[in-house]
């Protein structure tokens, strides 16, 4: 059985967003009021931090958050805004944005270098015991 590559997924999906840079990011949600969702795992957010300013979905739960026919919708998710999605690197953030277009979200995108970029382009980030606490 041949298993396609997760490369050539992240690759295809990236060509159907917007790849965007942390200051595009950054930029868009101070300006234009879009919300930076990081779906890293509850124990990378531990350990690095946040984005200032981001929310927190969980891969695991970002489609029954954001379905309004679910039972584990969110209503920040059901907000007429964009939505911009951050992982480490880039590669969840493009599947799980693909994802969600695919849903039928119509304004969604993501951070092409992930949290990684923003932290080395030395964007605000926040410890794990703030973030949660907001």
């Amino acid at each position: 059985m041949a298993i396609r590559p997760v490369t050539e997924m992240v690759e295809e999906a990236k060509k159907q967003l917007d790849n965007l840079s942390p200051a595009e990011a950054k930029r868009r949600a101070d300006e234009e009021g879009a919300l930076i969702i990081d779906i890293r795992d509850v124990r990378e957010v531990q350990r690095t931090g946040a984005m200032a300013g981001s929310n927190h979905s969980p891969r695991g739960m970002l489609e029954f958050w954001f379905d309004p026919s679910s039972p584990y919708a969110k209503d920040v998710f059901q907000e007429d805004r964009e939505f911009i999605l951050c992982c480490a690197a880039g590669w969840r953030s493009a599947l799980s944005a693909k994802t969600l277009l695919d849903m039928g979200v119509p304004r969604v995108s993501h951070i092409d270098t992930g949290f990684t970029g923003w932290e080395a382009d030395g964007l605000p980030v926040v410890r794990y015991d703030e973030f949660r606490g907001r």
